[in-house]
């Protein structure tokens, strides 16, 4: 199986590999993640909600112009969804080509889990317009009742690729989060590395990438085992 994604920032040639690392890494046996690049119209971070509209237009346009054929699904390098349509006519995106190629948010494969599992559960960012939005999101999607909330980190954006200091960062805003009721956390930065000792941690916290490529692996093994039995 064969994911297509893109940037939602321009990255150098160092953070690009970084993030293709990360994904070899994540991805379940079997699964392929190709990671491009933003393009140049794409903002440099999320420090405002202006680049965060800057970088849905730029991944909208790069997951139209791409070409479907080999890939299972698109899934964008990026907690907020970029180009992911909340309803089926794609109401808040321009819809992605490609029908038999549709467009996944590892936001929403890891909220629908959360909920589905009976969990109510919050967030953390890096900064208020990325909590903003993803709060938006996650409205838009109709989990409201099942959301405790965000938790800004108020980190800057090489604190992205500073395992230790996010992580460290996101310890302190955890146990805010299990007192509103979260029961997990998700965190909000695709390319995260989450602490894995979680015995130390007050609530679990959830690496949305690594979530959505593992349910998007299982719902493909049990897609082939029904059509296999059928």
């Amino acid at each position: 199986m064969r994911i297509l994604s893109v940037t939602p920032v321009r990255v150098d040639a160092a953070e690009l590999a970084r993030r293709r690392d990360r994904y070899r890494e994540l991805s379940p046996p079997g699964v392929e993640f190709v990671l491009e690049p933003a393009d140049a119209t794409a903002p440099a971070q999320f420090a405002t909600r202006d680049d965060i509209a800057a970088s849905t237009a730029s991944v909208t346009r790069a997951l139209v112009a791409a070409p479907g054929d080999g890939f299972a699904y698109r899934m964008p390098d990026c907690v907020l969804d970029p180009a992911v349509p909340v309803t089926p006519d794609g109401a808040r995106h321009e819809q992605v080509p490609h029908e038999h190629v549709p467009a996944v948010g590892m936001l929403r494969l890891t909220a629908a889990h959360l909920v589905a599992t009976g969990r109510r559960f919050g967030a953390v960012t890096r900064n208020r317009a990325i909590g903003d939005a993803l709060a938006e999101r996650i409205e838009e999607y109709g989990y409201g009742p099942w959301f405790a909330g965000v938790a800004v980190l108020d980190l800057d954006f090489d604190a992205i690729a500073d395992t230790g200091r996010w992580n460290e960062a996101v310890r302190g805003a955890l146990d805010g989060l299990a007192a509103r009721g979260a029961d997990a956390v998700v965190n909000g930065c695709s390319a995260v590395t989450v602490d894995e000792d979680a015995a130390a941690l007050p609530v679990p916290l959830v690496d949305p990438a690594e979530l959505a490529l593992r349910l998007l692996a299982s719902g493909e093994r049990a897609g082939a085992r029904t059509g296999a039995e059928a």
